[in-house]
């Protein structure tokens, strides 16, 4: 009787498709927390979203208020890319096809300017991409959705030549890697330094390419993990859904 359970169990199973992994799930590295979100081109559609005919956004919640019914197919969201006091971008930013603020070429003391930084962007198929500034500008690349922002945490394989190991700074940071025609978004647990992240991103998931989005203000709408975080004072925002 064991022996027919048990049978009668695995001919239930053989029809069965392997459960699909979390589009997002929590991680550790080097005692630190991570969030970890994956966008593949293959079973989702990745979205740039700045602003309403009131104004910027400016969060989460409103994002899905201005989503409408489309909010069902939400996977994630989150912060986007450096931005003003008026929260409008500091570099490129491409909505749709339309570039709506060029990219940016410079020098200073700030992540966005400490070289290389770099340019995440989606083609018309929705391939993701991460170029560094300069290269990308010289490409002549007609990206569907793009953001620019820095540094560049891995490039090639390499760490930023400039960011410390694990420097002073530390704060609560997002980011995007390429890894292999997909690309995975990170929003530390913990207040970490761009070097323990960089590490994350080459060691931990294996990116050859990574870029820092943003601290102090990293924002997360997650609804497999039940998260949305409240900031409403945030710029641009990148939001992948479920194919329909």
């Amino acid at each position: 009787m064991r022996g027919l359970l048990l049978a009668l169990v695995l001919l239930a199973g053989c029809g069965s498709a392997p459960a699909e992994p979390p589009v997002c799930k929590l991680q550790r590295f080097e005692n630190a927390g991570f969030t970890v979100c994956r966008y593949d081109p293959a079973e989702s559609e990745l979205k740039l979203a700045l602003d309403e005919p009131k104004g910027p956004l400016g969060g989460l919640a409103a994002l899905k208020t201005a989503l409408g019914a489309d909010a069902g197919r939400v996977q994630f969201a989150m912060n986007g890319g450096m931005y003003d006091p008026d929260q409008r971008p500091v570099g490129l930013y491409v909505e749709a096809g339309k570039r709506r603020k060029p990219a940016r070429l410079c020098d200073g003391p700030s992540n966005f300017c400490l070289k290389p930084n770099g340019v995440f962007w989606t083609a018309e198929d929705g391939t993701p991409h991460l170029d560094e500034t300069s290269l990308f500008i010289a490409g002549n690349a007609s990206p569907r959705w793009a953001t620019q922002s820095g540094p560049l945490l891995v490039q090639a394989g390499r760490l930023h030549p400039k960011i410390s190991p694990d420097g002073p700074s530390r704060l609560i940071r997002n980011g995007v890697g390429v890894c292999g025609g997909k690309a995975l978004f990170v929003v530390s647990e913990d207040p970490v330094s761009l070097g323990k992240l960089a590490r994350f991103f080459r060691d931990g998931l294996n990116c050859p390419d990574a870029l820092h989005i943003d601290g102090t203000v990293s924002s997360l709408w997650a609804p497999n993990l039940g998260r949305m975080d409240g900031r409403t004072d945030l710029g641009p925002l990148i939001v992948v859904l479920r194919r329909p």
